[in-house]
């Protein structure tokens, strides 16, 4: 039997209850910005360090404005699939479930990390002040939401269909069809193989690499004009997450040529967008990004790597870390100082530098650049690097744009779209890890019978998938925001705060469901684990991440 889908009527009702929520906690979130920015601003701006000083409340304030945008997003959601006929079951509850237990995390206590969890009142909110707020459709919400038969209920239809969670995501039928024929690549080409790469730290196949750019991700974004797909960033977010379900390496290869299209395209002039998009777009040249320093991590204003201009060339002096897939790429999208005297960012240049292919034996076959490997816990299959410039020369017509000092900006220009990847890799993550503890718990027989059956055990699964619904609605948010052209550093700096967040618990629980087993390098859910954790960390770790989000939300200029 199917299940049931719920009646228009329950529908409209509970659309009206979460409109209702949804102005209560934004009124609430509006009472605490204001009750922060009394001990953080001074005209209406973030004092930098007064902000530090206050890093609970201001952090806090960022995840309570997260919740309060994920809630909004999954509320938008119910509401689409009500309008189209389409919701069903497994969509009420997920959204009933995610809601509840939402509106009882701010009203009770937002877990930050594992040991921070942050209150209203480290916001400078009264018991008293946040009564008031709390309508009967938010009591309602969190009474009648999250209960035990209703995630008995969401676990159960999950056992009958394990993709009951990720069939009805509210995409139009073209996302849908890229969903699905990237699910069945992923499915066909890297599940089957993933555990062998990570284990034995190999390089993703060349032929898989080839298979990925016939099915266009390397060119979903870029215009036609330049061989692409002129896709949106929602596209991107479907194809990210389906192939980082699949391996997290497969999925990252296109952060690589999304980060080096999305600034050629902005910033380039048109002989580069002429000359290196379509090559990017066709997969013929993998980039990378060559940013980050062994001192500086997220303090670019502290880059040193120099470029010295040499006639008709710039000659590179510095180290880099961190830099994912250098071996094999052919070209690096390289920020470095080209005004030494030039103190914070307005020294910063991006070059677009050109460099042969490697391999194992021979990784920078170039002279003037070299490079140790970096071993890591996870996120293999591109390898990790630590580079060493010594006169390695740039042709100076591929310095970017044609006009240094500009480098910085031209970066910030990406942050936006490079957060809503990481943010649909995490979710992709966290998907994985969903699946495998619902496999492993429908096998492993305890005491008779399968543990999925146990409510400590469906209680975990229900709740992966309940907030993957909640990290998935807000990003596919940020990335329509991006797609309409609007301003969206807010709603990507928290999608992708909240779904590394939902990735690493996702992946701890996939681990606790096995078990045992799930401590053994040879069953994928350690794999997970050890993918998940990195989500946390680049791309903005998330204490970065919160003091940006902060710092937006408190700024009185914006």
């Amino acid at each position: 039997m199917p299940p049931a889908a719920p009646s228009m009527s329950a529908g409209l009702e509970l659309i009206a209850r979460l409109g209702e929520a949804v102005a209560a906690v934004d009124a609430l979130l509006a009472d605490a910005r204001r009750a922060v920015a009394e001990r953080v601003t001074v005209d209406g701006r973030p004092v930098a360090r007064t902000l530090d000083r206050e890093q609970r409340a201001a952090h806090g304030l960022a995840w309570l404005a997260t919740y309060v945008e994920a809630i909004r997003q999954l509320a938008a959601y119910m509401q689409r699939l009500v309008e189209a006929g389409k919701l069903g079951e497994t969509e009420d509850l997920l959204v009933r479930i995610g809601v509840g237990e939402y509106l009882a995390q701010i009203l009770g206590g937002i877990p930050m990390s594992q040991g921070e969890i942050v209150r209203l009142s480290d916001l400078g909110l009264s018991a008293a002040a946040v009564a008031t707020r709390v309508t009967p459709a938010v009591e309602y919400l969190i009474t009648a939401g999250n209960t035990a038969p209703r995630r008995a209920r969401l676990a159960e239809l999950m056992r009958e269909n394990r993709q009951a969670t990720v069939g009805n995501c509210g995409l139009d039928e073209t996302l849908d069809s890229i969903r699905e024929a990237m699910r069945k690549f992923a499915d066909d080409r890297v599940l089957p193989y993933a555990q062998d790469w990570h284990l034995n730290n190999q390089y993703i196949p060349l032929d898989v690499i080839a298979q990925m750019s016939e099915l266009g991700v390397f060119s979903l974004t870029v215009p036609e004009d330049y061989g692409g797909l002129a896709l949106g960033k929602e596209s991107m977010c479907v194809v990210s997450e389906e192939l980082s379900r699949g391996y997290i390496g497969v999925g990252s290869l296109g952060t690589r040529s999304e980060i080096a299209a999305e600034l050629i395209l902005g910033s380039g002039t048109q002989e580069q967008k002429r000359k290196w998009l379509p090559k990017i777009a066709s997969g013929e040249v993998l980039p990378t990004a060559v940013f980050t320093e062994p001192n500086t991590g997220s303090d670019l204003a502290s880059l040193k790597t120099r470029a010295v201009r040499d006639g008709d060339s710039y000659k590179i002096y510095g180290n880099k870390t961190w830099i994912t897939h250098p071996v094999r790429a052919d070209l690096m999208t390289l920020l470095v100082r080209t005004h030494p005297a030039e103190t914070g960012y307005r020294g910063l240049s991006m070059l677009l530098a050109e460099k042969p292919r490697g391999d194992d034996a021979h990784p920078f076959p170039a002279s003037g650049i070299s490079g140790t490997e970096i071993e890591v816990l996870g996120y293999r299959g591109m390898k990790e690097y630590e580079i060493a410039f010594d006169g390695f020369a740039v042709k100076a017509e591929n310095l970017l744009g044609g006009v240094e000092g500009m480098g910085f900006k031209q970066l910030m220009a990406t942050f936006e779209a490079a957060r809503i990847q990481t943010a649909a890799r995490a979710i992709g993550v966290a998907q994985a890890a969903m699946e495998q503890g619902l496999g492993y718990a429908l096998s492993r027989v305890q005491f008779g019978e399968p543990i999925a059956s146990f409510p400590r055990v469906s209680d975990k699964l229900a709740m992966m998938a309940v907030e993957i619904m909640l990290a998935r609605q807000l990003t596919y948010y940020a990335a329509r925001q991006k797609d309409s052209g609007r301003r969206c550093d807010l709603e990507a700096g928290m999608a992708k705060l909240l779904a590394a967040r939902v990735a690493w618990a996702a992946a701890d629980n996939c681990v606790q469901i096995h078990g045992g087993n799930g401590f053994a390098v040879e069953f994928p859910a350690s794999r997970l684990l050890c993918d998940a954790r990195i989500l946390n960390i680049f791309e903005g770790a998330a204490e970065i991440q919160a003091q940006v989000i902060a710092r937006r939300l408190l700024d009185g200029s914006n």
